[in-house]
């Protein structure tokens, strides 16, 4: 049970999130977490297009990704990143040292594959390392800073992810922000993902967050993800238990990223998968697949795209909620978000059920307990069933089954944003513009008491 100290420490960091957004990188990028297709968890270094030519690092396979990501409705929900990760490279520099992909796998080129991406209305990622190689043992940008800065420039290329193999993690206070720095030079808008503090924190360094805001859109700061239930608990216990250090610098143009999604692939349930991607929205996180978009089934596909979700991630204020309670293998967690009425948020809630005994888990708590205390109310939805709660009162309890390693997740929306049409529900495109609010929302769980008063957790009766 996380309990009224934790919650209000968190309070008080989240004062400093107003004053550190002015400050953040301002490339005019990420104001929301970005949102596409990485090619590395799904297909990783695979370079074999001899004997294995559907599923290798080649321009074929990030080709035949951009098309789906049209043609079957993920550019339409949001989805607009193509991004190319390790093992593109030729294993060498050309005669003038610049960057070049391996001739047999890209024999057109990376402008021209970036041109076949942009031809489609979406954006294209590349990669490439702080260090003397990539991770994968391909040429790393030491020594080449400006120039391949220039390359990536000249390919057209719209996010660049810069990962910290084969480096001295002590010299990425300086190497991080000078890559950056050169990116900004060309012109061109690049967004710039960092694997920057994981290196530090695995080397025992403490991540200077404030610079790495200052350079960074977005950050790796915890282990790789694995195609895991595993994994994914091991990235829900870091955020959980890290929340007060990591939440605070979270905002519009600067995310925490925990990695892809791992939705369609073979490691979770659909159970775990729906949890996934509930809890990567809740923390504001980018929301980068990494599957194979010509097998993926018709209900894992249903989740990725599910627009009410995706609206919870998307939401204009970009503030990644937190945890709220840990007790007995049930967790909830919650993140506010618009419409915002005065003082008053509207939220999403996640249920998440860790246990493993087989049979639901029956959550009660009543709402008020849950910092819900807007006294016109709240319209509530489950926004994977589409269940309509119609709206409930601070004082009433809310009830919901949640599955073995499952979630239910649910929206809490402002009813006076109802009665006064500030905002149609399940949109979270319009902020309304009192001048209390936006001040007022970093308040939002200092007047959280205990839940333990309230809340009941017990088997489902069948």
């Amino acid at each position: 049970m996380e309990g009224k100290t934790v919650l209000r420490l968190w309070s008080a960091a989240l004062l400093v999130i107003l004053p550190l957004m002015t400050k953040s990188l301002e490339n005019g990028l990420a104001r929301t977490p970005p949102m596409g297709w990485l090619a590395w968890e799904r297909f990783r270094c695979n370079t074999d297009c001899v004997n294995d030519p559907d599923n290798c690092i080649s321009e074929r396979l990030f080709m035949q990704m951009s098309d789906l990501l049209v043609s079957e409705g993920y550019a339409a929900v949001g989805y607009e990143y193509i991004n190319v990760d390790d093992c593109y490279l030729a294993k060498t520099r050309d005669a003038q040292g610049r960057l070049q992909p391996d001739p047999e796998r890209f024999p057109s080129g990376m402008r021209a594959l970036s041109n076949y991406v942009h031809a489609k209305g979406l954006k294209f990622g590349i990669y490439e390392d702080y260090g003397n190689y990539t991770c994968a043992g391909y040429p790393g940008i030491l020594g080449h800073l400006e120039a391949d800065a220039n390359t990536f420039a000249d390919w057209a290329v719209d996010y660049v992810k810069l990962d910290g193999c084969y480096s001295h993690p002590v010299d990425m206070d300086r190497g991080y922000p000078e890559f950056g720095y050169y990116l900004n030079q060309t012109g061109r808008p690049m967004m710039y993902s960092c694997s920057w503090p994981v290196y530090q924190i695995y080397s025992g360094i403490e991540p200077n967050f404030t610079a790495i805001k200052g350079a960074c859109n977005l950050w790796r700061n915890f282990d790789d993800i694995q195609d895991s239930w595993q994994s994914i608990q091991t990235i829900i216990d870091y955020y959980g238990e890290n929340q007060d250090a990591i939440v605070p610098n979270a905002g519009p143009g600067h995310w925490n990223d925990p990695d892809m999604l791992i939705v369609g692939n073979f490691g979770l349930s659909f159970e775990q998968s729906k949890s996934q991607f509930a809890l990567w929205a809740i923390w504001a996180s980018p929301l980068l697949m990494s599957v194979d978009l010509r097998t993926i089934k018709p209900d894992y596909k249903a989740i990725l795209q599910n627009r009410k979700i995706i609206a919870v991630n998307q939401d204009i204020l970009g503030i990644q909620g937190r945890r709220i309670y840990k007790d007995r293998g049930i967790e909830i967690w919650a993140r506010p978000i618009t419409p915002v009425v005065r003082a008053d948020f509207s939220y999403a809630i996640v249920f998440l059920n860790r246990r493993t005994d087989g049979t639901p888990s029956e959550v009660s708590v009543i709402n008020r307990e849950l910092g819900l205390t807007h006294e016109a109310g709240y319209r509530v939805e489950d926004l994977y069933t589409n269940k309509d709660y119609g709206i409930l009162s601070p004082d009433d309890k809310i009830t919901v089954d949640v599955n073995p390693s499952g979630c239910v997740m649910l929206r809490f929306t402002v009813a006076s944003a109802f009665q006064k049409q500030l905002i149609p529900f399940g949109h979270a495109s319009t902020l309304n513009q009192d001048k209390r609010a936006l001040p007022q929302r970093l308040q939002w769980l200092s007047r959280f008491p205990s839940l333990a008063r309230s809340l009941e957790v017990g088997e489902k009766d069948n």
